[in-house]
């Protein structure tokens, strides 16, 4: 879908300097719709693959690993949620893309609601998948029972990181990361962020367990968007899949790639 609002521009890969780190960057460029995606927390752009390709080359994609993830992006001094925000801008820049429509997934969609709140001139959307719900499911037992598993599951960072499947992080690192995003679910702390959201945003829903989880909690914690929608008329639920957290992006790449049609179709009216 080619719009006459977004000059065209020309593919490039390579790292973007920021802070203390670079990271790195695909732009498949071209004249449509410029989308960033931004990653699950310890995930990477290769993720997005079966949506970039469903969505098809009518629009341009930006993808990037977060610092310390993939294969490319470096290690950093900072590995906070304030600094994942600070990033969107630093690719945007170093791409010079002044609007966007944003898609994240689990981490990424706390990202993208946090960046579209600030950014309504900037914002033509988002699309936010099985991420984002305001929950108070972080307390002290919780916390150790993250710190417990990532410590658990250290033992694989030598063998999955020359692949860029595990951060080049320390599994302390990696628990404050997961811990710090319970403390911004909060409904105090997510709630306002939501609520200041003014442009469209649609919710893609996965169902049953995501890593770390157990029972039910995943679906009590996503029964929080009921209020949301409620609250914001820009906030809407654009499907509810079968797939869990961890599959969608594989499975569900058709309900993601229909959110972002709509979106931009909203935008143009």
């Amino acid at each position: 879908m080619e719009n006459k609002m977004f000059p065209p521009s020309a593919p490039w890969s390579g790292m973007v300097p920021v802070d203390d780190t670079a990271l790195a960057v695909t732009d498949t460029g071209g004249p449509g719709v410029p989308v960033v995606y931004l990653n699950g927390q310890f995930a990477t752009q290769g993720y997005w693959r079966r949506v970039v390709a469903e969505l098809g080359t009518g629009w341009r994609h930006i993808t990037y690993d977060e610092r310390a993830r993939g294969r490319k992006s470096q290690r950093s001094a900072d590995y906070s949620f304030a600094a994942a925000v600070r990033d969107v801008d630093a690719v945007l820049a170093a791409r010079r893309v002044d609007r966007v429509l944003l898609v994240g997934w689990s981490y990424g969609a706390y990202v993208a609601a946090h960046w579209a709140s600030r950014n309504a001139d900037r914002a033509l959307g988002a699309v936010l998948v099985d991420g984002a719900f305001p929950s108070d499911w972080l307390d002290e037992a919780m916390e150790q029972r993250i710190r417990k598993l990532f410590r658990r599951i250290a033992w694989l960072s030598p063998v999955l990181r020359p692949a860029g499947l595990m951060p080049r992080m320390s599994a302390a690192q990696q628990a404050e990361s997961n811990i710090e995003l319970g403390r911004l679910s909060r409904e105090r702390e997510l709630g306002p962020v939501l609520d200041a959201i003014t442009v469209p945003t649609r919710y893609v829903v996965a169902s049953g367990t995501s890593f770390g989880s157990r029972g039910d909690e995943q679906e009590r914690i996503r029964a929080s968007l009921d209020q949301v929608t409620a609250r914001n008329p820009n906030i809407r639920i654009g499907a509810k899949v079968t797939s869990n957290h961890g599959a969608i992006l594989r499975k569900d790449a058709p309900a993601v790639a229909a959110s972002v049609r709509e979106i931009t179709t909203l935008d143009r009216h």
